[in-house]
Parts: structure tokens; C-alpha cells; sequence
């Protein structure tokens, strides 16, 4: 991977951490190119049974590089970006067969925020920020917002976010749900690689499958996310680690989950 985004795999984990501190983590086209491919390959990867994404600097990622947006615009281009970037981006973060952990050092704007809105589980810096962005610069959602903001924190909720952007701060942010867990700035980088690690040697074959349940049961009736569940169990039950799990718990012993 470019320099623009670093990718690491160790034991299990794969880290893809955003690399332009200078510019706030911006997304001009090489970053977002490169993210995109990061989180494919991760996909992809057997080896892989969690995800952590997270940045270098003071910010997360403050969405998209408006410098590069406003050439863009006067050669005569306009959005494809969002087709080509971030639906992608953020298709591969909630649709990864495996968790993926966000952990937010700083400030998450615009698309930064959509891909952490879009991860499974948030541990953000007592510093970090959420602002939507998008009204600010005329422009509608992207990056999957409109799905994951309103299941975070409401649809009233919100639609206030999205039309009057603001900048939400990290307590705010745990009070309303957009992050589960806010530790010192210090500690954030050991805190969210020690919960991407406890998910990574987990039951991946059942994170998927619980990924899959919670998509389908927001979009579809009772009746219809039971028998969606009947498929999902029947799938997890099926793996090595169920198995594993139910003998070492006869045998009172902790389980060993090699992820299939």
C-alpha cells in the first residue's frame, strides 16, 4: 500500500491506519484509493479475523480533500468520486464477514465519520469530534450516513445533525450512541487494538453472521428476520467453533476460536 495508508496484519488483526497527519487525514484520490483496496484485501483474507481503522495526527479523517474537490470541479468534473470511493469504502467496512473496530483519535467530519459510523464497534479519544459536514458544503450524505446515523441515534436526532452540522464531542458523542467507549487520548491506541485483538481471536464465522442478522433485521419484518435467523444459526452452528465452544463448556474450560 501507498504511504497515504498503511496496512498491517498481525496475528489476525488487520490495522489500516490513514497516513497524512499533515492534511487531517483528508481523502484526496490516492488515499481513497488506496483505503478502498486496504479494506478488500482485508476482506478477502482468511488470515484476517478482525479489523481495526483507525489514524495517525490529530485527526481521523475530516472527509474529503476540498482542494483536490475544487480542481476537480473546475476541469470540469464532478461526484463520481462517490460511486468510485466512498460507497465502496464504507460497502467494505459493514459488509466485512468480520468486526471491524474503529478507533477514533481526533476529528471525524464528513466521509471520516461515515466509515467510523459505518464500523461495528467505535472507541473514540476524550478529544476526538463528530460533525456531519455535508449541508456545510451544499452537499447530501455519502458514505452510508443516512443508513447508519439514523440507527445510531434516531431519526430525529438525526435529521438535526445532518441539516445544522456542529461539531459533537466525544462525551456528547457516548451520550448519544455514535461511540461505545471514551478513553484519554494517551490510551486510545492500546484500547483499540486490545478490543480489536479480544474480537479478532473470536468466533468470526458467528460475528459474521450476527453482522448479517442486525443488517437484515433493520430493513425487514419480525417473521422475515426469524427465518433469516434460522439460516444464519444453522451456518454458525455449523463451524468449528460452535463446537469448540459447547465441548469447553462441558469440560469447563475456556474456549480456543481458530475462526472457522
Amino acid at each position: 500500500m501507498a504511504d497515504s495508508v498503511l496496512y498491517e496484519v498481525d496475528e489476525g488483526l488487520a490495522t489500516v491506519t490513514l497516513n497524512r497527519p499533515d492534511a487531517m487525514n483528508a481523502l484526496d484520490a490516492e488515499t481513497k484509493n488506496e483505503l478502498r483496496d486496504a479494506l478488500r484485501v482485508a476482506a478477502s483474507d482468511e488470515e484476517v479475523r478482525a479489523v481495526l481503522l483507525t489514524a495517525r495526527g490529530r485527526a481521523f479523517c475530516v472527509g474529503q480533500d476540498l482542494k483536490e474537490h475544487v480542481a476537480t470541479l473546475e476541469a470540469g468534473g464532478g461526484m463520481t468520486t462517490v460511486a468510485e470511493h466512498y460507497t465502496p469504502i464504507a460497502t467494505a467496512i459493514a459488509t466485512m464477514p468480520k468486526p471491524v473496530v474503529a478507533g477514533v483519535n481526533g476529528v471525524a467530519a464528513g466521509a471520516g465519520a461515515g466509515f467510523a459510523f459505518a464500523a461495528d464497534y467505535r472507541v473514540a479519544a476524550d478529544t476526538a469530534a463528530f460533525n456531519t459536514a455535508f449541508a456545510g458544503v451544499a452537499l447530501s450524505t455519502d458514505s452510508g450516513m443516512a443508513w447508519t446515523l439514523p440507527r445510531l441515534v434516531g431519526q430525529g436526532v438525526a435529521a438535526d445533525l445532518l441539516l445544522f452540522p456542529r461539531s459533537v464531542g466525544a462525551q456528547e458523542a457516548l451520550a448519544l450512541g455514535l461511540v461505545h467507549r471514551v478513553v484519554p487520548a494517551a490510551d486510545l491506541a492500546a484500547e483499540a487494538v486490545a478490543v480489536a485483538r479480544r474480537l479478532a481471536s473470536g468466533p468470526t464465522v458467528a460475528y459474521a453472521a450476527i453482522k448479517e442478522a442486525l443488517a437484515y433485521g433493520a430493513e425487514h419484518s419480525f417473521a422475515e428476520t426469524l427465518a433469516r435467523e434460522e439460516e444464519l444459526q444453522a451456518r454458525a452452528g455449523a463451524s468449528a467453533d460452535h463446537r469448540e465452544a459447547v465441548t469447553s463448556f462441558v469440560r469447563k474450560q475456556p474456549p480456543h476460536f481458530v475462526g472457522r
